[in-house]
């Protein structure tokens, strides 16, 4: 990992004005990223996590603090340098699986036969070997979701978003999900911002876990998860990751 962080933020604001009236979405956020790293954005609705990605992605500028992104490397393009996962899959129903995942590559105008090498090997990365010729409708939701991912990797950006990617998952699918993104995260070796509403997704993925609350948005803590890099579903039953989980219920007032 570079010494310097891939994220740099410092008390960053953002307050949108609707008919005349302001409403704080997000304040007092202060967060370092190293590059390489996982870290999950825990909250309730309305507590400004997507904010954070939306001003990471560029699609909206801070009102207030700093927002630094590159690191050691330097520039910093989003359109070039983020990949986004949202809570729906989003593949273009009339693309074969691995024309979905080839799109970012396309619209940046990347050499489409080194595009498509990539985009094969990442639907091996997240299990989807064979599926290549599939469409979107012939796939279950997780693997709609595994496409997703290798889509948002497929120009090799060095930050990827992810809001809520599980979310509309069944149980067991998403439990499985996490340990695929685990895994995904760590073979790839991306920086990741990973938001969710679930605290106990949030442990189990994080690396460190920034806890957002609202009325008003504001970022009440950042901290290391110092769990072994390598996690199966048992470790939730330790008592380490039950520290965590009350934690984070303590700064959400959720006791």
């Amino acid at each position: 990992m570079s010494a310097e962080p891939l994220i740099r933020l410092r008390d960053v604001s953002k307050t949108y004005r609707r008919g005349g009236r302001a409403f704080t979405a997000v304040s007092n956020v202060t967060m370092e990223v190293a590059e390489g790293d996982m870290v999950a954005l825990v909250g309730p609705s309305g507590c400004g996590k997507t904010t954070v990605l939306k001003i990471l992605a560029g699609l909206h500028d801070a009102d207030g603090g700093e927002v630094r992104i590159g690191g050691a490397a330097g520039a910093f393009t989003p359109g070039r340098d983020v990949g986004m996962v949202f809570q729906q899959a989003l593949l273009l129903k009339w693309r074969t699986v691995l024309r979905n995942v080839m799109l970012p590559a396309e619209i940046l105008g990347l050499p489409r036969r080194a595009a498509e090498v990539r985009a094969r090997e990442l639907l091996a990365l997240v299990g989807l070997r064979g599926f290549e010729d599939r469409y979107p409708y012939e796939l279950s939701g997780g693997m709609q979701q595994r496409a997703a991912i290798a889509r948002a990797l497929v120009h090799d950006p060095k930050l990827i978003l992810m809001d809520e990617p599980f979310g509309a998952l069944d149980a067991l699918t998403r439990e499985k999900m996490n340990l695929e993104m685990r895994r995904i995260w760590q073979e790839s070796g991306k920086t990741i911002l990973f938001v969710t509403h679930s605290i106990q997704e949030a442990v189990f993925l994080g690396e460190r876990c920034a806890v957002l609350t609202a009325g008003p948005a504001r970022m009440s803590d950042y901290f290391a998860i110092d769990l072994p890099p390598e996690r199966g579903l048992d470790i939730k039953t330790s008592e380490a990751f039950g520290q965590y989980v009350r934690r984070i219920y303590g700064l959400l007032g959720l006791h």
